[in-house]
């Protein structure tokens, strides 16, 4: 039979509860994740060997930090899963609205509940996921929605002076005791709201309306800025950055397979039943046209390009497969090269332009990572098979171009009339595997998508041509 948990502060006691600082509990069940072998964070990818380390140190040292990164780095994402590491649950005051430890309370709410009632102190349990707390830092954050105001209401119906502590309407960062306090886009808080934090880090006192309270607040506090921002020619109040003991530098995927793990876990691709299935290097191209961005002079890389991106062409590359398999019948959607030249919207917005990228304009910068990736991703497969000693000869797929003959690749033709139609090209077929792009046992859709690939190939090396319209023949002179 489970034993239910102490309801009151006598019970508590009498169970040998023992408290422990936000920190500690912290540190404590991090050793324990790292002596077990367990994953840090799961579902992070890329970090394994330099954020994740830093993190663990940053805890294990009870320290403040500051994750410093680009856009899209995850940076959101690990300061949420802090709370696993978090007991399930602690005990706290009934009715307390910063989180008061029963042993030892810090708010006069807290202190004269447990002088009123003793051991018979009522006790309620507060779940892990109750004790994060997140703020988007905006110029318009004050000084009431972080550490509190007087609340002239709460006076009049307690019959309190406005100088007592029981008037405190208390703001996110005391009702965050206990646990964690996260702030995104540190530098984006107003220099005022920056300086209010000075206190609360080093000594645990905070000023409401000039009246001093004495709030030794147990919190681990981290935040996320971008690095341009986070200097002291930028946004941030030196004073504050001196506090924050950490800093960590987030970074986009160093290897292109796990850029396209995390593109692959984090996409929503099963769509309603129908299968969809996307063949290898389709993935790659999407997952090098962020790749390729990153290294364009033409867009802006303070801003940077964000994983975000990757994911909503990928998705955006399903569903266009989804829609033409919908509007054929077929069972499997299986994409292919043309529909990530359809995927161009979602490219177009994540870009932001420098000013010779402006000139030239979002569509056509898109457009040309879309064939860059394309051929980029082609090579790649060139060079393997050369390293396993093959000697792909395009001569005869060239030759038909140079020969007169064309191929127009609609984005809405079947699998199979596409494979119908790259037939009439000697050679195509057949390089798709000796590229090991497919297997014999490929269906039309897998086929049809390699073979585009090579003609993209082809046309990014300028042995063949393509048109805006999808239409390939012989090289430009």
């Amino acid at each position: 039979m489970t034993r239910s948990a102490p309801t009151t502060l006598g019970e508590l006691r009498a169970a040998g509860y023992r408290s422990r600082s936000v920190r500690d509990e912290l540190r404590d069940n991090l050793v324990g994740r790292i002596e077990a072998g367990e994953t840090l964070f799961p579902g992070i990818h890329g970090y394994e060997d330099s954020v994740v380390p830093q993190i663990a140190n940053a805890i294990l040292a009870r320290h403040d930090f500051i994750l410093l990164g680009l856009r899209g780095q995850a940076k959101s994402r690990i300061l949420r899963q802090l709370v696993e590491l978090l007991d399930e649950r602690i005990p706290v005051i009934a009715g307390s609205e910063v989180n008061d430890d029963p042993l030892a309370p810090i708010s006069k709410y807290g202190r004269e509940a447990v002088s009123e009632f003793g051991d018979a102190t009522p006790v309620e349990w507060l779940e892990r996921d109750r004790r994060f707390l997140e703020k988007l830092a905006t110029p318009d954050v004050t000084i009431a929605d972080i550490i509190g105001d007087l609340d002239p209401i709460k006076a009049a119906r307690g019959g309190h002076l406005l100088s007592d502590e029981l008037t405190i309407h208390y703001g996110m960062l005391p009702r965050a005791n206990r646990g964690i306090f996260a702030v995104n886009e540190l530098p984006d808080l107003s220099p005022r709201i920056q300086v209010g934090l000075f206190n609360v880090l080093e000594e645990g006192d905070v000023q409401i309306k000039g009246y001093p309270v004495r709030l030794p607040l147990d919190l681990l506090i981290a935040f996320t800025a971008n690095p341009e921002d986070y200097t002291a020619r930028g946004k941030i109040v030196t004073p504050l950055k001196d506090r924050i003991a950490a800093e960590v530098r987030t970074h986009y995927p160093r290897e292109i397979r796990t850029a396209m793990a995390i593109t692959s876990q984090e996409a929503w691709v099963a769509r309603n039943g129908r299968r969809v299935r996307i063949p290898d290097f389709v993935l790659e191209v999407v997952e090098r046209i962020a790749w390729t961005a990153r290294l364009d002079k033409r867009v802006d890389q303070t801003s940077g390009v964000s994983q975000r991106m990757p994911i909503a062409v990928l998705e955006t590359v399903v569903s266009s497969a989804e829609r033409r398999a919908i509007r054929h019948g077929e069972e499997e959607a299986v994409p292919r090269i043309g529909d990530v030249y359809g995927a161009l919207p979602a490219i177009t917005g994540k870009l932001e332009l420098e000013y010779e990228g402006e000139l030239q304009g979002a569509a056509r910068i898109a457009n040309e990572l879309v064939v860059a990736a394309a051929g980029t991703t082609f090579g790649e497969y060139e060079t393997r098979i050369a390293g396993e000693g093959g000697d792909p000869d395009y001569g005869a797929i060239v030759g038909y171009f140079e020969s007169g003959g064309v191929i127009q690749v609609s984005e809405d033709a079947t699998a199979a009339a596409c494979v119908e139609g790259f037939r009439r090209v000697p050679g195509l077929l057949d390089m798709t595997e000796q590229l090991e792009l497919v297997t014999g046992e490929s269906g039309d859709g897998a086929r049809a998508a390699a073979c585009e690939l090579v003609l993209e190939g082809l046309a990014s090396n300028r042995k063949i041509s393509r048109t805006r319209g999808g239409a390939y023949g012989a090289a430009n002179p």
